[in-house]
């Protein structure tokens, strides 16, 4: 099922999506409400009963409200064209790395994406979202599975200028992913895939801006399936019905970034600016397309003062 979340008659509607009609339900129950619940399937079925309503008559909104996000870097090929020639870290093949991103900034499918304050280098990135559907703590690879809810496309818009100076300090993006990630049109739950033996979508990844096509790849192509993530992602600690776990971009053209690391000059790729359309395309998840608006300024901050380096003991006596 295609599980949707819509704006309708000025309230927030969890539905279920048919060709280009959603089914709603009634109420104030929310996609969270229902995966915490464990009802989310069962709520479909009864969605399914009701009139349906043409796509057009509602906006739709971001599948969920998650709680987390968590993305992880999980295409070999996006990281060494993201090095621009430095090659692929060993620790890179050790374990799938994630970062947390910020949930507040989760933007739906008819929602406009602002350049981010002092931003001169915006770009998208493709990447498809695992939503996690039950409690898992130290979760086994081969389990991991299990515990998705369903799929969703996820675009993680990058200020690539913040986003470079401020990692030569050693923490993650932080700033750079702050302002918006977008996931949607919808949530197709997991009985929707077919995993293969080793637990790999064997899906086609498209992404485009202003129509034309800069990158293709496919879901197969990650360097650990998603039961992996999952396991990951437990280690140590939980996953809760809601959290997002993102696949991390593609490679062959997933994100703007990539290509300029692979010799592609910013003048025939140039970065994102107001007006600019991007159109993520997962095969059998859906379309998800995105124009950028013009942001507000940054205000400033100052610069941090040298440290006087004084200790307790040099204090004047009061």
């Amino acid at each position: 099922m295609k599980i949707a979340t819509a704006l309708a008659d000025g309230s927030a509607r969890v539905g279920v999506v048919v060709g280009d009609h959603i089914h709603l339900l009634d109420g104030p129950v929310t996609v969270l409400d229902l995966l915490r619940s464990g009802t989310l399937l069962d709520a479909g079925r009864d969605a399914l009963r009701s009139r349906p309503v043409a796509l057009s008559e509602v906006r739709l909104l971001a599948p969920l409200e998650p709680p987390t996000v968590r993305d992880f870097v999980a295409f070999e090929e996006h990281v060494e064209g993201m090095r621009a020639g430095a090659g692929v870290p060993d620790a890179w093949y050790d374990a799938p790395t994630f970062y947390f991103s910020n949930p507040y900034a989760t933007l739906g499918p008819a929602d406009d994406v602002p350049v981010p304050p002092g931003c001169a280098v915006l770009d998208f990135e493709l990447e498809v979202a695992a939503v996690i559907g039950r409690v898992g703590r130290d979760v086994a690879p081969g389990d991991g599975w299990g515990h998705v809810a369903g799929l969703t496309i996820l675009n993680d818009w990058s200020a690539r200028d913040v986003q470079f100076r401020e990692m030569q300090v050693g923490l993650g993006p932080a700033k750079g992913k702050d302002t918006a990630t977008t996931l949607g049109p919808w949530l197709v739950t997991a009985d929707e895939f077919a995993p293969d033996g080793e637990g790999f979508l064997d899906l086609a990844l498209t992404a485009a801006v202003n129509g034309t096509v800069v990158g293709e790849d496919l879901l197969a192509d990650m360097g650990w399936p998603f039961g992996d993530l999952v396991a990951y992602a437990s280690r140590g600690t939980e996953v809760r019905p809601g959290d997002v776990l993102g696949s991390g971009t593609c490679g062959h053209g997933g994100c703007l970034g990539e290509l300029w690391g692979r010799g592609v000059s910013r003048e025939d790729r140039p970065p994102l600016v107001p007006g600019d359309v991007v159109t993520l395309e997962v095969e059998g998840i859906g379309t998800l397309s995105s124009r950028i608006v013009p942001g507000v300024d940054p205000t400033p901050i100052p610069g941090a003062r040298p440290r006087p380096r004084t200790r307790p003991a040099d204090r004047e006596p009061a």
